[in-house]
């Protein structure tokens, strides 16, 4: 089969390779997908440079965890009946080498939910990582509903679900973001409120948009950069639910402070969340999806011979939306 891959750490336009490799066999328990689209995600773009050094000890990897396509064969202990079946994946390359961005993947058939409500291959790619991490984060302390939840970086690819999960379950949402464009797509995912998180008053214009009161949640997308500030929006007894601290990666706790505020801190990762949250998860989704309540925001789609350019789009940063690679 066709695929994309790297034997050795760097740039992505010096290390990422495009050629023929063995096309997987689905093994017990697993379904082998024919995939059409691959999604490329931060934690996709850090391990090709490096950040988990021992990766490549068994030999070359083929990157990206999300993707979406088509169950051609299955395993033993798998039910014939999924053959045909349009899917989404997802941790396809956590605690393994071979993710998506090939032609075929053989994972685990829990791994390879049902692709429902009509939704394009596209969309599928979206919904692993980004989904998955937002669900987590505005559900796993339990129901919201009624709940003013502040929602960081709002236009990303997490913020974006985060303000949809949580409006859909009853939540007021305050979203940032900095610009007006950003704004525009926080207010149609469903934030009652969105500030300017660039701004010299930030955390005024937070406890503005509350009538002064402080906020239940946190759903931050930069945790040390945003601590002085949530800190001070934050109830006593509130919870941050972080997933990223790309500026400030080694935050600074002040520890007795955020005791007396009886803060819980809930650091966020798709590939640890227990197996009951991912299930859980991917219910929301597919119900969501079937019924039409959840937005997507594809900001670019490239052939698998640009995954290179897609990688880098990634590091850059300024892409708000997925990235997809389409597969032939």
């Amino acid at each position: 089969m066709r695929a994309a891959y790297f034997d050795q750490f760097g740039p992505a336009s010096e290390v990422l390779q495009i050629g023929q490799v063995e096309t997987p066999a689905a093994a017990p328990g697993e379904v082998l997908v024919r995939l059409h689209t691959s999604g490329v995600n931060p934690s996709d773009v850090k391990k090709r440079a490096g950040s988990f050094p021992n990766l490549l000890d068994d030999g070359f990897v083929i990157p990206n965890s999300d993707g979406a396509g088509i169950i051609e064969a299955v395993g033993d202990g798998v039910d014939e009946r999924r053959v045909g079946e349009r899917v989404w994946v997802y941790q396809a390359q956590f605690a393994r080498r071979f993710g998506t961005a090939a032609q075929y993947v053989a994972i685990d058939s829990a791994r390879a939910p049902i692709l429902s409500g009509g939704a394009g291959f596209d969309i599928g790619a979206c919904l692993g990582i980004p989904a998955m991490t937002a669900h987590r984060c505005v559900f796993a302390d339990g129901d919201v509903t009624g709940q003013t939840l502040l929602i960081t970086g709002g236009a990303g690819r997490v913020g974006h679900y985060a303000i949809q999960w949580a409006n859909n379950a009853g939540a007021t949402v305050v979203a940032t973001a900095s610009n007006d464009s950003d704004a525009e797509a926080c207010g149609s995912a469903g934030a009652g409120s969105v500030v300017d998180h660039r701004s010299r008053s930030f955390a005024a214009d937070i406890l503005a948009a509350t009538q002064g009161e402080r906020v239940d949640r946190i759903i931050d997308v930069e945790f040390g950069e945003n601590l002085p500030v949530s800190l001070e929006v934050l109830r006593t007894g509130g919870t941050i639910a972080t997933y990223s601290s790309t500026q400030v990666p080694e935050p600074k706790l002040p520890f007795f402070q955020m005791m007396y505020q009886d803060i819980a801190l809930r650091f966020v990762i798709v590939y640890a969340m227990p197996e009951s949250a991912k299930q859980r998860a991917i219910a929301d989704i597919d119900t969501a999806l079937r019924e039409g309540r959840l937005q997507h925001r594809v900001a670019a789609s490239m052939p698998l011979d640009d995954i290179a350019t897609a990688n880098e789009l990634i590091e850059q940063g300024t892409v708000r939306g997925a990235v997809i690679l389409t597969i032939d």
